[in-house]
C-alpha cells in the first residue's frame, strides 16, 4: 500500500508500545460514532455498475443512493463496490448508508471538468476558497447527512487531480477545485480503512459537521500538487483522525473554522478535534492549526506524530482580520525527521478573501503546550511571532529537542510578541520563554 522509511515505521510501532505500557490499552476514538451494521446490502453492479475503466457509472451511483434514500430500509442500506474500476461524475451521498469498497475496487472520478456541478460558497468563506463565486461540489458529497460510513477493504477514491492542477498552475479555474470527500452539516460520520489519491483540491472536508471519525486511512498525492490537504476538519466539532498515513502537497491535517469577516460572522469554532498515530510527508505542515481560523479553534490534542522529509512539523498560523481564537492546543510526543522547520506559530500567515476584511480584527491566541517533541535533521528549530498588538500569551515548551542538519543542535529560535515558559528545550529557546518567573503560567501544561 505504501512504504515508510525504516526508522519512520520503527518509531511509530514505539510510540504505540508506548500507549500500551503508559494506559493498558490503546487510546481509540471508536465510541465517537458507533460502527453500523447494515443486514440490507446492495451492489452497484445491480444498478448497472461496470468496472472496466471505461464505462461511466454516474446513473449507477445516483440510482443506488437515491433507491437507498427511499426505501429507507431499518438500520440503513450498505452499497458495495465489488472489484474493478468504476468511473464515475461526482454524487452525493444520503443517510444511513455505508459505501463499502471492496479490495481492488476504485472508484475514479472522471476527467470531464466541465460537466462538474457547482455549489454554493460556504458562509463562513463568502467565496470559494480560490476564485470568488461558487465552487465546484465535491467528488463524493453529503450535506445534512446523518449516520453516514465510508469503509471497505482498502479499495481507492482516485479523483484523478492532474488535470484540476494543471487549470490551477495555468491559471484557467473559473471556480475553486473540487475536494475529493466532503460532508457539510453532518453528524456521525465515519472514514476507514480507504485509500484516498490524486485528489483536485482538499482530500477530506469535515464542515459544519459533528461527531466524525477518520481512522485507518491512507491519502497521497504528489509533493507539487497545489493545495491537496489531507484532512481539514473545519468548524467542526468532536472530531477524531487516528491510525492514519498521509503523503500529500499541503498540510497533512489542518484544523480551521472561516475565512476573516465571514468567518467571524458565521461564528462556528472547530473544538475538540483529536489527531493520534498520525505518520506522513508534506512539502508544508506536518499538523497544522488555520490559517482560517476567524470562528475559533480550541481544545485540539495531537499527539504520537510522526512527520518526515516536510516543510515544517507543527504549523499554528493566524494573521491580522481574522480575529476569532486559538486557545488549549496540546501537541505531544511527536517525532520530525528531515524538516526545514521544527516548529512555527505565526500571525503573519495566510491571505484574505477580499479588501473589506477588518484590520482590527486580531486574533486570540493563548494556551499553547508543545512537548515531548525530538527531532533529527532539523534546519530551524522553530520561531514563535506574535502580533504587536494581540500578543500570543502562555506558549508553553516542554522537553523538546530539535536537532539539526550537520550539528547536534538546530539554529536558534526567533521569537517576538509571546509570553510563556519553557523546560528542557534544546536548543534554548528565546528569552521570551525562558524566564523563570513566567514558568508558573505554564506549570499546569507540564
Amino acid at each position: 500500500m505504501f512504504r515508510i522509511q525504516p526508522l519512520v515505521s520503527v518509531l511509530l510501532c514505539c510510540f504505540t508500545f508506548w500507549f500500551h505500557i503508559s494506559f493498558g490499552y490503546l487510546i481509540t476514538c471508536s465510541g465517537i460514532v458507533p460502527m453500523r451494521y447494515r443486514k440490507d446490502k446492495v451492489s452497484i453492479t445491480d444498478f448497472g455498475g461496470v468496472g472496466d475503466g471505461k464505462t461511466l457509472n454516474t446513473k449507477a451511483f445516483r440510482e443506488a443512493i437515491y433507491r437507498i434514500q427511499h426505501l429507507r430500509r431499518r438500520g440503513g442500506t450498505l452499497l458495495y463496490v465489488p472489484p474493478g474500476v468504476y468511473l464515475t461524475e461526482s454524487f452525493n451521498l444520503t443517510s444511513h448508508m455505508t459505501l463499502y469498497l471492496a479490495r481492488g475496487a476504485v472508484i475514479k472520478a472522471t476527467q470531464d471538468t466541465w460537466k462538474w456541478p457547482l455549489v454554493a460558497p460556504l458562509p463562513s468563506y463568502g467565496r470559494g476558497r480560490e476564485r470568488p463565486g461558487g465552487r465546484y461540489m465535491s467528488f463524493i458529497h453529503g450535506d445534512g447527512l446523518r449516520d453516514v460510513v465510508i469503509s471497505g477493504e482498502n479499495g481507492t477514491i482516485d479523483g484523478q487531480g492532474g488535470i484540476w492542477w494543471n487549470m490551477w498552475r495555468q491559471g484557467n479555474l473559473q471556480f475553486t477545485r473540487p475536494n475529493l470527500v466532503e460532508f457539510m452539516n453532518s453528524r456521525g460520520i465515519i472514514i476507514s480503512n480507504v485509500i484516498f489519491k490524486n485528489s483536485p483540491f482538499w482530500n477530506i472536508h469535515p464542515v459544519y459537521c459533528s461527531n466524525v471519525v477518520i481512522r485507518y486511512v491512507t491519502i497521497l498525492a504528489p509533493t507539487d500538487s497545489p493545495n491537496t490537504d489531507g484532512i481539514d476538519p473545519d468548524s467542526s466539532s468532536n472530531v477524531c483522525i487516528e491510525d492514519s498515513f498521509i503523503s500529500t502537497g499541503d498540510d497533512l491535517v489542518a484544523v480551521k473554522s472561516g475565512w476573516d469577516e465571514y468567518g467571524i460572522g458565521y461564528g462556528r469554532p472547530s473544538s475538540h478535534i483529536t489527531i493520534r498515530r498520525v505518520t506522513g510527508s508534506s512539502p508544508f505542515a506536518g499538523i497544522a492549526v488555520g490559517s482560517e481560523t476567524s470562528g475559533g479553534v480550541e481544545h485540539v490534542l495531537a499527539e504520537n506524530i510522526v512527520i518526515y522529509n516536510s516543510g515544517i512539523g507543527v504549523n499554528i498560523k493566524t494573521n491580522i482580520g481574522r480575529g476569532g481564537f486559538i486557545k488549549n492546543i496540546t501537541v505531544s510526543q511527536v517525532f520530525m525527521e528531515n524538516v526545514r522547520t521544527g516548529i512555527k506559530i505565526a500571525g503573519d500567515t495566510g491571505d484574505h478573501p477580499d479588501n473589506r476584511f477588518n484590520p482590527n480584527a486580531l486574533p486570540y491566541v493563548k494556551g499553547v503546550t508543545l512537548k515531548n517533541i525530538w527531532g533529527v535533521k532539523v534546519q530551524k528549530a522553530g520561531s514563535i511571532q506574535g502580533l504587536k498588538n494581540a500578543p500570543f500569551t502562555n506558549i508553553c515548551l516542554s522537553k523538546i529537542n530539535l536537532h539539526g542538519m550537520t550539528g547536534p543542535r538546530s539554529p536558534p529560535w526567533k521569537c517576538s510578541d509571546v509570553s510563556g515558559a519553557a523546560i528542557e528545550v534544546s536548543p534554548s529557546p528565546c528569552a521570551q520563554l525562558s524566564s523563570p518567573q513566567q514558568s508558573g503560567s505554564c506549570a499546569n501544561h507540564f
